[in-house]
């Protein structure tokens, strides 16, 4: 599957995406008037990696001291069984709210995995391409500070971005972002797009509607969005409504459509909890561009599902009603038999 993936790569899965959407247009389930109007919001997709204050020193030492074993590299001290000691404390000080000793446990994992880097550095004769990533990785790990900018969060997956979502339950998420484009009344999902970058919501509303017109090969007319979207980069021919709660005097008919903005939420919580967007694990920047389509396409192919389970239920509602009535089958029912 992981070369499947590769091979057909983030243009393959639109197309899977655009097939069953093509699919519910065929069947009648979905009117291509619908696509007209559209909104857009995006989230946030988690990846899945520990959490960077659980010990990101000490995992990145024992991948250190694994690999230069590996190349046959003795080092003076590997600090096993030293740091599994003061990774304990330091998580149990966090937990119990003594942040102050649980930082002072946490710069001791810091000094071991300095320690291990610069024996490597000292002993090594030839230097593995594995091995020089990891050092590299270190190097910068050992010098970010708190307002540092590019951080690493993850050994193993580099390219993961902190994403402040200011909500209680969840302050941040470590992953990327990821814009949805939906239709305003029947909340068929029309487009997905992982952006990488951790760019303004404003800013990813051009490639958003740009990917959905490719799926879908119709011009929208009007794109609701929140007032993220404030000061954005569309300049194309959608009407682009930034619903802005606090206004009051907004005529009936854009009223009716800001309000149906917010049916977009609900979808996207779908897709977190439904659809493995909450903790993506295919690797690297393209997984997350396809994992973010083939959430998608789960959710339109259950919505299609639905709506025929629900059309054969009523075809075989008919029937019974017919039958007992002794009256016929209207024509446009009685090709599902």
């Amino acid at each position: 599957m992981t070369n499947w993936r590769k091979r057909i790569g983030e243009e393959g899965i639109e197309g899977l995406l655009k097939e069953i959407i093509s699919a519910g247009v065929r069947l009648g389930f979905i009117k291509v008037s619908e696509f007209k109007k559209v909104n857009v919001d995006t989230t946030g997709q988690g990846k899945n990696i520990r959490f960077p204050t659980d010990g990101l020193y000490d995992r990145l030492r024992e991948r250190l001291v694994k690999e230069a074993k590996r190349s046959g590299i003795e080092l003076r001290q590997s600090y096993e069984r030293v740091a599994k000691k003061v990774l304990h404390k330091q998580s149990s000080h966090a937990r119990a709210n003594q942040f102050k000793k649980a930082r002072k446990q946490t710069k001791k994992l810091k000094i071991c995995l300095g320690r291990v880097t610069r024996d490597i550095r000292r002993k090594m004769k030839m230097l593995s391409p594995v091995l020089e990533k990891l050092l590299s990785i270190s190097d910068k790990v050992l010098s970010q500070e708190r307002s540092s900018k590019n951080k690493i969060y993850s050994i193993h997956e580099t390219e993961v971005e902190c994403i402040s979502k200011g909500k209680p339950h969840k302050k941040y998420e470590f992953g990327c972002k990821v814009g949805f484009v939906t239709s305003a009344t029947s909340n068929w999902i029309l487009g997905a797009k992982a952006f990488h970058g951790n760019p303004y919501d404003g800013h990813t509303l051009k490639e958003s509607l740009e990917q959905a017109h490719r799926i879908t090969g119709i011009e929208f007319e009007q794109a609701a969005c929140d007032m993220g979207y404030r000061k954005h980069d569309y300049k194309g021919k959608c009407i682009v409504q930034i619903v802005n709660r606090y206004r009051k005097k907004i005529p009936r008919t854009i009223r009716k459509w800001w309000k149906r903005r917010s049916a977009i939420e609900p979808v996207i919580g779908h897709m977190k909890n439904d659809n493995r967007m909450n903790c993506n694990k295919l690797k690297g920047k393209l997984g997350d561009k396809i994992n973010a389509v083939l959430s998608a396409c789960g959710f339109n192919f259950r919505k299609l599902l639905r709506a025929i389970a629900l059309f054969f239920v009523f075809v075989l509602k008919m029937v019974v009603l017919a039958f007992l009535t002794e009256e016929k089958l209207p024509e446009r029912l009685s090709f599902a038999f």
